[in-house]
């Protein structure tokens, strides 16, 4: 089932691409095998995608290289060096850093352009501007230079496969519509419908190896590390939600690498860049596939269809295809998604709308590098929002509570401090704001910061305690620091923060949890007093 389907798929992809529809089929059938021996996933079938379908059709240098079918190899080879890389540097953990609003939006404006990115074919009609949402206004405009016929096909096409969906044809379906109306339209004569003929499409067997064009390669290096990124993204989905026959889950990064292998395959034999594809993946498992080798079975199947019957793919109505790419845009939309991240807080709010405004207007591939720098941002923003400074005082009982720290430091008083959250850069002057003020009433006081559980803290935190401890003693009070963490000790002695303290200023913990605090409490009561 998923060869036969992936047929028309692939060339759907290919146009989706605005490459050669065969670089799409190519890339499903060599990807598919090539994934199958070398990815750690049992099912995941690595074929193209339209998230990097859109991709490549942002990229120029694949339409204005002298030689086009050559550059899109040295994209594909490009992009598979990219995940061979981040697999081999086990760069898994790293997608983490890239956040839900981020994704949502990104995956929701790619379906969006999808659709909109379809339209040509699907009306006939190419209408001029600099983007898919400007040409999109200029045809809705001119519904008069549309035409009927090749509109009619399109239409038929997606209503057929919504209707033979619901078969026992299942995701057959979406072949025998786009057979349908191909057909159709050479029935009926109607030879202003454009048909992957018309585009120069000739399919005379099986991909021959086509080497990488090295002139492009600098032009192409921030478009395969977005590829490889996306389609990273989405085949981790993959790792993560199917199980292999044995029950154990795939090793992300070993995907990562056999991904890589896929693409540098694919590109080698003339195919576009692939990733895991989600849809593909769950088809392979609904139909019964026990093991990898059903993928082997699916990229048989297609190159079947591509030896035995490649001179009727010529007669494939654009127009059909196009209503095909349509229904999977319109599908890969989830509006309860984006409501979903749009009810969490302004700040998602925020990230989801720049992102899917950045998609809908600007290159996909510096969109994609825009949305991973936003979910950076958007961690450090978030971390550093989180820090907090407790003080920690005990009760009529003996019981240790946390309360407010103070406004202002009193005079004649030990103040012990404990702060919670990421205690790196963005964060040291967040953490400088919520300790207590130093006035001129602030006088014969000790301030005692607790750093229990720290591994490390940068010189822009240190720099924050040195000016507090510098405001401490111009006050005629001091800073005393208990930490168990022989790291921090040394960075404090570097950074000369302990001669700033003075002697006796740092106290270094111990396994016991509250036995140095305690006793540099006890001390600091003593100081305090003979300051009175």
């Amino acid at each position: 089932m998923l060869g036969l389907q992936s047929v028309p798929d692939g060339l759907a992809t290919g146009l989706l691409a605005g490459v050669n529809p065969l670089a799409g089929l190519y890339g499903y059938m060599v990807g598919t095998v090539s994934g199958a021996f070398s990815t750690s996933s049992s099912f995941m079938a690595v074929q193209g995608t339209g998230a990097m379908a859109m991709l490549v059709a942002d990229v120029a240098v694949l339409r204005e290289s002298s030689s086009p079918s050559r550059a899109l190899v040295t994209l594909s080879v490009l992009t598979g060096i990219a995940m061979l890389v981040a697999g081999l540097l086990k760069l898994g953990s790293m997608l983490r850093f890239v956040s839900n609003a981020v994704m949502v939006g990104f995956i929701n404006a790619v379906g969006v352009n999808i659709v909109l990115g379809q339209l040509a074919n699907l009306t006939g009609y190419s209408a001029d501007g600099p983007n898919r949402v400007v040409r999109a206004v200029n045809t809705f405009l001119h519904p008069g230079l549309l035409d009927g016929r090749t509109l009619a096909v399109g239409l038929c096409t997606v209503a057929l496969i919504v209707v033979l969906e619901r078969t026992p044809l299942r995701s057959l379906g979406l072949v025998v519509a786009v057979i349908a109306t191909s057909a159709s339209v050479h029935l009926l004569g109607w030879d202003q419908v454009a048909t992957l003929n018309d585009l120069g499409v000739t399919l005379s067997g099986l991909p021959r190896p086509e080497l990488p064009l090295l002139s492009v390669v600098p032009a192409l290096l921030v478009p395969a590390v977005s590829l490889a990124f996306v389609g990273l993204v989405q085949g981790a989905g993959i790792s993560a939600n199917f199980l292999n026959a044995d029950g154990t889950y795939p090793d992300p990064s070993r995907d990562f690498l056999g991904q890589g292998v896929a693409n540098v395959a694919s590109g080698l034999l003339q195919g576009m860049p692939v990733g895991g594809s989600v849809s593909a993946s769950a088809l392979n498992k609904e139909a019964g596939a026990g093991s990898r080798w059903s993928l082997v079975v699916a990229s048989i199947v297609m190159a079947v269809v591509v030896v035995g019957f490649g001179s009727v793919v010529g007669q494939v109505a654009m127009p059909a295809l196009a209503g095909l790419l349509i229904l999977i845009g319109i599908r890969t939309v989830k509006p309860a998604d984006m409501a979903s991240v749009w009810r969490t807080g302004p700040v998602q709010k925020a990230v989801l709308a720049v992102t899917f405004l950045l998609t809908m207007v600007i290159p996909l591939q510096y969109a994609v590098l825009a949305g991973v720098g936003l979910s950076v941002l958007l961690h450090v923003v978030r971390q550093s929002n989180q820090v907090t400074v407790r003080r920690q005082v005990r009760d009529g009982s003996g019981q240790l509570v946390e309360v407010d720290p103070p406004a202002e430091l009193p005079a004649h008083e030990v103040v012990v401090l404990q702060p919670y959250g990421s205690l790196f850069f963005a964060a040291a002057p967040i953490f400088l704001a919520a300790l207590p003020d130093v006035g001129p009433g602030s006088n014969g006081s000790v301030v005692i910061l607790r750093l229990r559980g720290r591994t490390d803290l940068g010189t822009t935190f240190m720099d924050a305690l040195r000016r507090y401890a510098e405001s401490l003693g111009d006050a005629g009070s001091r800073l005393v620091i208990v930490s168990a963490n022989e790291r921090i000790v040394e960075q404090l002695t570097v950074t000369g923060i302990t001669d700033v303290i003075g002697d006796g200023g740092i106290y270094p913990g111990d396994e016991r949890v509250g036995a140095t605090v305690a006793r540099a409490e006890a001390d600091a009561a003593s100081w305090v007093d003979a300051q009175r």
